[in-house]
């Protein structure tokens, strides 16, 4: 790597808000939050917490029993230290069939050309690979295992990784789905997506 490339990171984490090690709360994780806390119940799961602040505001503001997951065991560390129980977990890979009620995911979903990706934790927490739904298809393709009968899915969705492409793939894993949160950027569209 040469000193150009710590630069660019370096500026990249900086203009993000983001530390090197962890991903942490930005305006996709508020979107969520207020999402989840509408919606979580029963036994929820959030995927990829990165900081955990997003599965601590649903464990602080409703009757949910949450836990947590991520691949990066510096982010399990943290969303323990806010008090939320987590797993080190590849998406839902571990977790038991028919196990939860509520699963949030704020996937890793900017484009990303593969010449510009770094081999660290916060590249893997914020790159979607070149469509973007590098993360998304595979958690799309296997969370319904995991999901009760009458659970739900809400799933953080950016303009930039495709929209419809999104919803297309959900309903072919056989969710119907619908928005409950909606914001627009100078740069993106985030959507919350209800996968039930």
């Amino acid at each position: 790597m040469t000193d150009d490339d710590t630069d660019t990171r370096d500026d990249l984490a900086a203009r993000r808000g983001l530390e090197r090690d962890v991903y942490q709360p930005a305006e996709d994780s508020r979107l969520l939050a207020e999402a989840a806390v509408e919606h979580a119940r029963g036994r929820t799961l959030e995927v990829g917490t990165g900081s955990g602040w997003v599965a601590e505001q649903i464990a602080n503001q409703t009757e949910a029993t949450v836990v947590a997951s991520d691949y990066n065991p510096a982010a399990c560390r943290e969303a323990r230290a806010r008090g939320v129980p987590a797993v080190r977990a590849d998406l839902v890979a571990p977790f038991r069939a028919e196990s939860f009620d509520t699963v949030a995911f704020n996937p890793p979903y900017l484009p990303t050309d593969p010449d510009n990706e770094w081999d660290d934790s916060m590249e893997r927490a914020l790159s979607g690979g070149e469509s973007g739904r590098a993360v998304i298809d595979p958690f799309l393709d296997t969370v319904g295992r995991i999901l009760t009968a009458d659970g739900a899915v809400l799933l953080l969705v950016s303009s930039l990784t495709g929209f419809d492409t999104v919803v297309a793939r959900a309903e072919s894993n056989g969710f119907a789905v619908s928005t409950v949160r909606q914001e627009s950027y100078p740069f993106e569209t985030l959507s919350i997506l209800r996968l039930e």
